[in-house]
């Protein structure tokens, strides 16, 4: 009986120890829930922060200390709206801040663009302006008035004279024949009278072929006499590029005298790579310049484009026709070409204003102001001093057009996306803005003015 009491005794201790333990374990459990959700209903405590300034964090509405800016709400625990995430990757200016970081904005504007594809050239005789000067009878020359090359000669004035027995032959005929025809035009037989008129247009034709003029032939008829020695002329104005006669030197005909060329308009013929090509039109406008002449811009018009490519250089020739005033584009000179390629009207911003990072094209759009937010856009042809914009900013938008690298900077210190990367847990979305990867919960801390409370760090 006394081991039975023990035992019974020994339950009853037992069974009052696991009633204190597990009333304590449950006591401990609602502590701790009730905790969580003390904890819990704390962080879904609604707080404001600057989107310029992410670490200024405040219980109140009110302005930011540093930017001046509008705070946002912000609930701790809960993820960020897309448009305050957005406004991470926004840079905030002061004009203080502006000067010293020499932030210049210029409104993206519509305008005719041209596309500017430069090119290298050789300045060619203009073939259409050339000539040449020939013997039309055999002969000797008596007499040369141009001895030099690079004399000037015009058409109207004799270049040389030849003696040639053909050509006093061939007067004496048809003052032969005019005689004939006096004696014959009396006559009552109509055919002798009509025969005398075509021995005198036959010898007329005759002396022509030779190359005597008209005022030579009525000079002839005038004096009644033939000429020993006949002038020759030059088929047009210009400079002698080539002499190939002497004085008392015998030709026959057809030889060449003179090579004549005028260059009062010359060609440049400039090569063209064939990716560039095919925006090249008849008449565009083409922009000449020439080391021999600093500063001194020829203009002219593309005129032709030669239907093949050369295989060694991979380029196309366009012929150039240009104007020469002054004869200051000398033949086989090299230049420099710029031809203006229109490319219609188009929204377009200064180059400096585009940050290329390698992969994508970003710009600086002021959003209000004082307050920059990146954009990517698509640019196409560079036309001058500007780009093209084919996506990304509309006219009239304002982009910063210096001082883009340093708000670049300046986002990227603050971890905003910038130019170059994004967000850390953020990704860049197709408008150059960002996108949450991952909630960013906060304490917050109380407290009104601009202190250590204020900044999260």
């Amino acid at each position: 009986m006394k081991i039975s009491k023990k035992i019974v005794i020994l339950l009853i201790l037992l069974l009052i120890a696991a009633a204190a333990g597990g009333g304590w374990y449950l006591w401990q459990a609602k502590t701790a829930k009730k905790a969580q959700e003390a904890k819990k209903g704390g962080e879904e405590k609604v707080i404001y922060t600057c989107s310029m300034h992410p670490f200024i964090i405040k219980d109140k509405p009110g302005s930011c200390p540093i930017c001046g800016m509008q705070l946002i709400k912000k609930v701790e625990g809960a993820q960020a709206s897309a448009k305050e995430m957005d406004m991470l990757g926004h840079v905030s200016l002061s004009a203080t801040q502006r000067v010293m970081a020499n932030v210049a904005t210029i409104e993206a504007k519509a305008m005719p663009l041209d596309k500017e594809i430069a090119a290298v050239g050789i300045v060619q005789y203009d073939q259409a302006r050339q000539g040449k000067v020939t013997a039309w009878v055999a002969g000797r020359i008596d007499r040369l008035y141009v001895n030099t090359v690079g004399s000037w000669v015009s058409k109207g004035k004799p270049v040389a004279e030849v003696y040639s027995p053909d050509l006093v032959s061939a007067q004496q005929e048809y003052l032969l024949a005019l005689r004939s025809r006096e004696q014959f035009k009396n006559s009552a037989i109509q055919s002798i009278a009509q025969g005398g008129e075509g021995l005198v247009t036959s010898a007329r034709q005759r002396l022509k072929l030779m190359g005597v003029k008209d005022h030579q032939i009525a000079a002839l008829e005038k004096s009644g006499e033939p000429n020993i020695r006949l002038s020759i002329y030059t088929p047009l104005s210009g400079i002698v590029i080539e002499k190939m006669v002497l004085e008392g030197q015998y030709v026959n005909t057809g030889d060449p005298l003179f090579s004549i060329a005028d260059l009062s308009t010359v060609w440049v013929e400039v090569e063209v790579y064939e990716n560039e090509f095919p925006a090249i039109k008849l008449g565009q406008r083409v922009e000449i310049v020439s080391q021999s002449y600093p500063g001194k811009t020829f203009t002219g018009r593309v005129s032709f484009i030669y239907p093949f490519l050369d295989p060694k250089t991979r380029t196309v020739k366009v012929r150039v026709e240009i104007g020469n005033p002054g004869l200051k584009l000398k033949p086989d000179m090299f230049v420099n070409a710029t031809i203006k390629a229109p490319l219609g009207t188009a929204v377009a911003v200064p180059v400096t204003a585009v940050i290329d990072t390698g992969k994508r094209q970003v710009l600086w759009v002021e959003t209000e102001p004082g307050m920059f937010a990146p954009r990517e856009v698509k640019v196409g042809a560079r036309a001058g001093d500007n780009l093209q914009i084919l996506d990304g900013v509309k006219a009239g938008e304002k982009v910063a057009v210096s001082g883009g690298y340093l708000i670049d900077s300046e986002s990227q210190l603050r971890g905003g996306a910038g130019g170059h990367a994004g967000h850390e847990g953020m990704k860049m979305d197709e408008k150059g803005g960002q996108t949450p990867a991952a909630p960013a919960p906060a304490a917050p801390k109380k407290g009104g003015g601009m202190d250590m409370g204020d900044m999260k760090m």
